[in-house]
């Protein structure tokens, strides 16, 4: 078998992003970075490890606040598209419908190491000397085609490192952290992040996805038929199976002053984003989305939790724009993490190519032309 190298710069986008290509799905604008860090005081942060010809894989940490997230806990909503996975913390959000630790997303085996890195960083927080209890929340898809994910390579040292990290500006994408080991529909995936800003006329809030690919299906670009004619496609030969399955996790941010039930409406509407890029959420697929607000209107801080507390919510009838912006950034943050994202050859000699973002750009035009 013919020798590659470890990651393979030379089939590298050179930075193209979705817009690049004139790739720029639904209609509203997004914010000046076109990424989760749009919202204010959203930070991510990225620990990667790429080691020898077998460790492919890393950690992503997302940061809701730059304060104490177990004191000052934020309201979130959690919702399961296909259950086929793990999410830790889950349940406890739809209990109480907070937040009380930053998201960690990494490979499937490494969520006790998650657990446990988010766990010590929280103890260590000013203010949290007598917390007893932790509800950390991780997230996962499996790395395993091009990491020894059997190996667990991901230490809890790793998952404080990355939250060390978190910062604002712009967000890396493709083959780091979480997303340096994964896939989508059957090329190198990774990372991925956009934006959408509302009118000022419908509130001007910002709405945030951050995406970790790692599921099949039948790739759609702004709605060209990319996977087919490329000829890589799940069901391509005679009920072939293949390619069908694999996990998904998506991170919605907004400013918008939303109620935990608002929320989980807003996390819902995430897996129509993903059924644009082509996937029917299969059944070995874990898709879990989970949305939470920054706005101090709705953080329950200390004092309003010790009491009856007045909170100021967007109500229903202004959730449907919002719901619109989440289905735009989550579709463009899918073609985001894959332009961004290079050849990598991993565990086994196993290889998983970049997705070629000339023929991409070629058959989109080539799609809107013959719309047109």
């Amino acid at each position: 078998m013919a020798q590659h190298p470890p990651v393979d710069h030379a089939s590298a986008t050179a930075g193209l992003r979705a817009r690049d290509l004139k790739i720029a799905p639904g209609i509203l604008p997004p914010g000046p970075l076109n990424a989760i860090t749009d919202v204010p005081g959203v930070t991510v942060g990225h620990v990667t490890l790429i080691e020898g010809e077998s460790i492919r894989t890393g950690v992503t940490a997302i940061r809701p606040h730059p304060g104490n997230a177990f004191q000052d806990k934020t309201p979130a909503g959690f919702s399961s598209g296909n259950g086929y996975g793990k999410f830790a913390g889950s349940t406890q959000i739809l209990e109480l419908g907070e937040i009380e630790t930053p998201i960690v997303l990494t490979n499937t085996l490494s969520v006790a190491e998650g657990i446990a890195g988010l766990v010590e960083w929280t103890l260590a927080q000013p203010g949290n000397e007598r917390v007893l209890s932790v509800n950390a929340v991780v997230g996962e898809t499996n790395d395993g085609v091009v990491n020894d994910i059997r190996g667990r390579h991901v230490t809890k040292q790793h998952v404080l490192d990355a939250l060390a990290a978190c910062a604002g500006g712009r967000v890396a994408e493709g083959c780091v952290g979480a997303g340096t080991g994964t896939q989508a529909f059957g090329w190198k995936g990774g990372i991925g992040t956009s934006s959408r800003v509302l009118p000022a006329g419908l509130g001007g809030y910002t709405l945030g996805a951050l995406v970790q690919t790692n599921y099949g299906g039948v790739l759609t670009v702004a709605g060209a038929p990319v996977g087919q004619a490329l000829g890589q496609y799940y069901l391509r030969d005679q009920l072939d199976d293949r390619g069908g399955d694999g996990s998904m996790m998506i991170v919605l941010a907004t400013d918008a002053p939303l109620s935990d039930r608002s929320l989980e409406r807003l996390a819902r509407r995430a897996f129509l984003g993903i059924g644009r890029t082509g996937s029917s959420m299969s059944n070995g697929s874990g898709d879990y989305a989970i949305a939470f607000s920054t706005a101090e209107a709705v953080r329950r801080t200390p004092a309003r939790r010790a009491g009856v507390a007045t909170v100021q919510a967007l109500p229903n009838g202004l959730m449907s724009p919002l719901f619109h912006a989440v289905v735009e950034a989550v579709e463009e943050a899918v073609y985001n993490a894959m332009l961004q994202a290079v050849t990598i050859t991993g565990h086994e000699g196993r290889r998983l190519e970049a997705i070629p973002a000339s023929e991409v750009e070629r058959i989109v035009r080539h799609h809107r032309l013959n719309r047109d």
